[in-house]
């Protein structure tokens, strides 16, 4: 629970310190608990926004005041003061959704429809409610106020990052048809590791011994998967991989990525001001990291005209890179790419982007969020060439559903696919050889 917001709440419920709060749920009483909650906030926290110079004692006497005449149990007091306290001091409703380190993506869609990504599914938090749509932007609001950002029906949307890492977007109407919409996905200040995806049965030993080969052997690679599927989680991971003496240049568009090499260059986009001038883009940022002498270039996501850029990266010796990209699988992910450098504006050949693709990438890696909401690799394939003029590839590792249990989880196996693939011998030149239990010699 967030902290007493005046020294007087905590005397007053000093006699009760030692009484857990007690779940939403369990009160008998919720309709009144929501009725004195918003005619609190409604008439208290309004009044207190526009007069700064009211004190806590006077806080304090108009909550008691609320409260006045209604036979509420210490521990249900104790409950409004809570609400009001993360009112006055922190993020309103989201407050303690804010502070669950379990939660990693908080979504309001209207006053009474907040959703949270618990373990990897997303349930409706029923105890998580809103006044107005008023008070959904008096939250956005607060919390992009400490970043300089400014959302109203002038500039109706923003994403930014929060100062815990965490990664906000939110709409407004008229851009948004149902009202102020808002999403958070959380930073978590301990990113997953190699250990955690195994534990997790995310993918298998022979198959983090072959990704971490991969970027041993300065592999370009390319992960790809939907929204929420885990691919900045994964390319964190890979990226650890990289030497600690190598110069490191991270593009994002909000920093997620935390590399403990201690030669990292992190660069982050910039959105235009209210003018419409000063924009620097993902495309910006790889053009001029290639101006500073980078070992390796790690991009966050690639979704547009910049993926040319990179493509012409990974194409004159910057060996080793790695991004991420939303596709539906590794063919796509190929097609997908295709596209965006025909946004880019070049007049080259359908068939020349193709060469620059083959050439540029070696390994796609898919990862899933399947329907039971755990994360799996399902596929990690080589791009081995091109034929009739389509660039190919070949499967070394995937994920065989085989259908869903009595509780719905998904079952499945990995599968080592027949064949050694043929970058294995650059591995090999790398002087990477601990694969031979997994391809032989």
């Amino acid at each position: 629970m967030g902290k007493k917001f005046v020294e007087e709440f905590e005397v007053a419920l000093k006699s009760d310190s030692d009484i857990p709060m007690t779940d939403y749920e369990t009160f008998s009483n919720k309709e009144l608990l929501d009725q004195l909650r918003n005619k609190i906030i409604e008439g208290l926290i309004d009044k207190h926004l526009k007069d700064t110079t009211m004190t806590s004692l006077a806080i304090r006497e108009e909550v008691d005041e609320a409260m006045e005449g209604y036979d509420l149990s210490i521990v249900e007091r104790s409950y409004l003061y809570n609400l009001i306290d993360n009112e006055v001091n922190g993020y309103g409703p989201l407050t303690e959704l804010l502070e669950d380190k379990d939660i990693t993506e908080i979504m309001v869609n209207g006053k009474d429809e907040v959703y949270i990504e618990l373990e990897g599914k997303i349930i409706k938090d029923e105890s998580v409610s809103f006044i107005n749509d008023e008070h959904i932007v008096r939250t956005i609001q607060r919390l992009i106020q400490p970043l300089g950002r400014t959302i109203d029906t002038t500039n109706p949307m923003v994403d930014a990052r929060l100062q815990d890492g965490s990664r906000l977007n939110a709409v407004l109407p008229p851009l948004s048809l149902r009202g102020p919409v808002l999403t958070i996905r959380k930073f978590k200040s301990e990113l997953a590791n190699i250990d955690d995806f195994l534990r997790n049965g995310a993918l298998t030993p022979y198959m983090a011994r072959f990704l971490e080969a991969c970027v041993k052997a300065k592999l370009n690679i390319l992960i790809c998967g939907g929204t929420g599927a885990g691919k900045t989680t994964l390319l964190n991971i890979l990226s650890s991989f990289i030497g600690a003496s190598e110069r490191i240049v991270t593009i994002e568009d909000a920093a997620e990525l935390t590399l403990k090499q201690s030669h990292v260059i992190p660069l982050e986009t910039r959105s235009a001001n209210y003018e419409g001038e000063g924009e620097v883009t993902i495309r910006d940022l790889v053009i001029n990291s290639l101006r500073m002498r980078p070992d390796r270039i790690v991009v966050g996501e690639v979704r547009g005209e910049e993926a040319f850029d990179m493509l012409q990266a990974m194409n004159t010796g910057h060996e080793g890179s790695l991004t991420t990209m939303h596709a539906n699988g590794p063919s796509d992910a190929l097609n997908r790419l295709e596209t965006m450098v025909l946004m880019a504006g070049m007049e080259i050949p359908v068939r020349a982007i193709r060469e620059y693709i083959k050439d540029a990438i070696d390994i796609v890696v898919q990862i899933e969020r399947l329907s039971d909401g755990r994360r799996r690799v399902t596929s990690i394939c080589e791009v081995t060439g091109m034929t009739e003029g389509v660039v190919t590839l070949k499967e070394i590792f995937a994920f065989h559903k085989q259908g869903l249990t009595e509780n719905l989880e998904v079952k499945g196996e990995f599968i080592l696919e027949p064949g050694i693939p043929k970058v294995y011998d650059r591995m090999k030149a790398m002087g990477i050889s601990d694969l031979t239990d997994i391809f032989g010699e």
